[in-house]
């Protein structure tokens, strides 16, 4: 956040924009604090003490002018009134924290007063993830809008309220057909909806290589993971066509009988990362168990989308019982917010996820939500270290390590930390960089300059406090592309950054531990809990770690990467809402339960 922020007043002292910053503030020796903080005993904010001052990245030029609060709102004082019409001001980026309250607070009062309001999205933070989803729905209906920091600049004219209700007007157009469609679509025969997914998955297969270097070009995934993505979703078609065949009622008493009912029409929103595979992970039970679909996927897999709908469509797919939507991140809340929306699947970060809780939480409609992994492998010193090392190399490193299973850390026994470390340097060393057309390629480009920017800011970041930093490959690919290199953060805090947060790109940390208790400690010591893994040959520190580990996916000596397509796929903690994915969970959440009691006539 205070990147962006920093980003964003480079660029508007580059072209002359007017800054103002706001501090809350203060003044030794009298007591203005906040009612909240006085009965909490916080004093913070203190003049002249470190906690009042800004980032250095932050601090104000001395032509810039400062307005001190000592409330939630920059109007509180006045000041910011007479400094905005002195300057002629009728439009104001917010940026800053935090979002649920001070920057929400301004807000509102900037539209009392008539401003034109804009808040810089990638620029505002918050430590409540779910009032701040709340805070963005709520003024963004009321003519506010969220933009992000890159492309603003140039680009001033904000979202206008017309262009907000037509997107949603033609959103309920689209979800208006998608429910009607449902209407017939339920009453269709199980044969001829599971059908329809086989021939999809033979589909598929023919055009493995196709999509696979499709990929390739477009997201930079290797085509050895593409090609192998597009078997899976083929695997998962069949899986949830046998799946389908299951009769939907089962007699319970004497005189009872569930029936599983489908829930109507369901909002699935994606990734970009598997761009086939998880979209086709949930089309495929909501269209089994008689659902429609309007699919959102990423903007980054745009294209590749299209060619999964000419599939289905050419599977036989009736119109309207899946609908392509594409958009950006308040296209996808939108259509979750439609009134024609049954239930709400999403892959996506943690802060979509919050989004569509809050939206589902509202709407009281079905959630189902996988926002990632910060996942863990425990090596101790009796497993086998150089295929221990192996399986973590391609685990984290594999894909430019954008996968939500992918290693992010490893915590090591202290007996064999240094042979172990040697070993997995050269396991990554062994791993094919550079072109994701080539079959020999492990690590790809990460999926845009931006993005290798950010991962790069964190590694930055990490390495005054890191206790080594090493790169295994030592050349770079000859190629123009995001390229980051395979790196090893060696990190002794825990609550560093680049521990507690996913980093979502190549970069693995190894942490030592001081025992078994500490390793598990470790493992479970951050937000998320999607997958984990251990390797070692002691039967009995398999059973102990099966019993301790905080994961939805427990691997015993192999991978965190990877998942079973009959197996249930969902982190527990932050990594997941709402039932998990594939096998019998699909019935789940793609339907719901009806009891029927019949008695004979009397």
């Amino acid at each position: 956040m205070i990147e962006r922020a920093a980003a964003l007043l480079r660029e508007c002292r580059r072209v002359s924009i007017p800054i103002v910053h706001v501090w809350t503030t203060l003044r030794p020796g009298e007591d203005r604090r906040m009612s909240h903080w006085i009965a909490t005993g916080k004093r913070i904010c203190t003049e002249g003490t470190e906690g009042h001052a800004p980032p250095p990245l932050l601090a104000p030029l001395d032509t810039e002018p400062l307005v001190h609060k000592t409330a939630f709102s920059a109007f509180s004082t006045g000041d910011l009134d007479s400094l905005l019409s002195s300057l002629g001001i009728d439009t104001l980026w917010i940026a800053g924290v935090h979002l649920h309250a001070c920057v929400r607070t301004t807000a509102l009062d900037a539209y009392q007063r008539g401003f034109q309001v804009e808040i810089v999205d990638d620029a505002v933070g918050s430590d409540d993830p779910l009032h701040a989803a709340v805070t963005r729905r709520y003024l963004s209906a009321r003519s506010i809008s969220f933009r992000n920091a890159v492309g603003l600049i140039g680009d001033a004219s904000a979202t206008s309220p017309e262009k907000t209700e037509r997107s949603r007007a033609d959103i309920n157009a689209v979800t208006t057909a998608g429910k009607n469609a449902w209407r017939q679509w339920r009453h269709s025969s199980l044969d001829s909806r599971t059908d329809m997914l086989e021939r999809l998955a033979v589909a598929l297969e023919k055009s493995s290589v196709t999509l696979g270097r499709r990929m390739a070009e477009t997201i930079g995934k290797p085509v050895r993971y593409g090609g192998a993505e597009v078997q899976r979703a083929a695997t998962l078609l069949r899986a949830t066509a046998e799946q389908g065949r299951t009769p939907l009622h089962r007699n319970c008493g004497e005189h009872s009988v569930a029936h599983q009912r489908s829930l109507g029409l369901i909002a699935i929103v994606t990734p970009w990362n598997n761009p086939v595979a998880i979209p086709i992970g949930k089309i495929a039970p909501a269209l089994a168990f008689g659902n429609t679909v309007i699919w959102k996927p990423s903007p980054a897999a745009a294209a590749l989308s299209e060619l999964v709908m000419d599939h289905l469509v050419e599977a036989g797919c009736p119109q309207d019982v899946v609908t392509l939507l594409h958009g950006d991140r308040r296209k996808a809340e939108t259509l979750m917010e439609d009134k024609n929306i049954d239930a709400i699947t999403i892959t996506g970060s943690p802060s979509a996820g919050w989004s569509a809780k809050e939206i589902s939480a509202r709407r009281s409609v079905p959630l189902q939500a996988e926002l990632g992994g910060n996942n863990s492998a425990i090596v101790w010193a009796d497993s086998d270290l150089r295929i221990s090392a192996e399986y973590i190399a391609e685990g984290a490193f594999g894909f430019a390590g954008q996968r939500c299973t992918a290693n992010r850390r490893v915590i090591v026994d202290p007996a064999c930390y240094d042979r172990f470390l040697d070993l997995l340097g050269a396991a990554v060393r062994s791993l094919g960089w550079g072109d994701p057309t080539q079959y020999t390629t492990h690590v790809g480009p990460l999926v845009s300059w931006e993005k290798l920017e950010e991962v790069r800011e964190i590694v930055e970041r990490a390495r005054p406090a890191a206790d080594s930093i090493l790169t295994p490959h030592t050349a770079a690919p000859g190629l123009s592309a995001p390229f980051y290199p395979p790196t090893i953060v060696c990190c002794s805090n825990p609550s560093l950054e680049i521990v507690q947060e996913e980093t979502f790109g190549p970069v693995l940390v190894v942490q030592k531990a001081t025992g078994w208790e500490h390793a598990i400690e470790l493992c479970n010591g951050v937000r998320q809990g999607l997958a984990a893994a251990l390797f070692t040959a002691s039967e009995a520190r398999q059973s102990q770690f099966l019993e301790g580990a905080q994961a939805g996916i427990l691997k015993i000596n192999g991978a965190t990467a990877g998942a079973d397509a009959s197996a249930p796929f969902g982190g527990w903690k932050t990594s997941g809402m709402g039932p998990p994915e594939h096998g019998e969970f699909n019935r789940e959440f793609y339907t719901r339960p009806q009891a029927v009691y019949r008695n004979e006539t009397p």
